[in-house]
């Protein structure tokens, strides 16, 4: 993932890998609204976890399935993400 995720992509995911139909419009409005609100319970938020860890082809941080909003779902991934972009890596 080279670019941050977005509450657009999350909508996306959660329709594909959930089921869930969600207006990004709506997760921008209540992002501190809990994911249970939305209709998502942790098997579906499991699920996105595990459609980021295919497409990007790394894991996702730990605790990414026990976030509880879609604000600390996008602060949490996005901030891993921009340390493990930002993190050298030695040749050899």
């Amino acid at each position: 993932m080279t670019a941050q995720l977005t509450l657009d992509e999350l909508a996306a995911l959660m329709k594909s890998a959930a089921g869930l139909t969600v207006d990004p419009k709506e997760l921008a409005n209540r992002s501190e609204s809990t994911f249970a609100e939305f209709g998502l319970d942790s098997l579906g938020l499991l699920g996105i976890v595990g459609e980021l860890e295919n497409r990007h082809g790394r894991p996702m941080p730990t605790d990414a399935e026990r976030c509880k909003t879609p604000r600390d779902f996008l602060d949490l991934v996005n901030t891993t993400q921009k340390h493990t972009d930002t993190v050298p890596t030695t040749g050899a």
